[in-house]
């Protein structure tokens, strides 16, 4: 049974990566980072382990691996950096960047899996990050109760 249950998550992270390799571009790449800055700082702070968490996320995570690492770094390092110095500028920022692809659903859908994913990566998608994720879902045009965020 957990044998099962490993294989379906690796079948899962490697669509992703599929997916991911569908839309390799810049406006999906700022959006995937926008999208997960906001919901790392959902809680209106981040601090030093859960920038470290993060790191490791971005620096391991299959569906990233398409992009080379050190500029997915800088891009979602940017976003959060902006997001510190000033919350208001860094979520217009941020939503700017996840506007681009509205309209685009395929790639609005798989940013919304990443942001789902990123929030949950401490194993709780809590009820900020929730609200956050269901920004971003509208901004993208998405209804978040598709994503259970309502």
């Amino acid at each position: 049974m957990l044998k099962g249950l490993f294989d379906q998550a690796k079948a899962k992270v490697s669509e992703l990566k599929t997916d991911v390799l569908k839309y390799k571009s810049k406006d999906f790449l700022h959006a995937a980072l926008g999208g997960s800055a906001l919901v790392i700082m959902a809680d209106g702070d981040i601090d030093a382990s859960e920038k470290s968490k993060m790191m490791r996320f971005i620096q391991s995570n299959e569906a990233l691996s398409v992009y080379d690492t050190s500029e997915v770094v800088k891009v979602w390092k940017d976003y959060l950096e902006t997001l510190e110095l000033d919350a208001d500028i860094g979520e217009a920022k941020a939503l700017d960047a996840i506007g681009k692809i509205k309209g685009k659903e395929d790639q609005a859908r798989l940013v919304m899996r990443m942001v789902i994913a990123i929030g949950a990566a401490d194993g709780d998608f809590d009820a900020d990050e929730k609200r956050v994720a269901s920004v971003v879902a509208r901004e993208l045009g998405l209804d978040p109760a598709e994503f259970d965020l309502n």
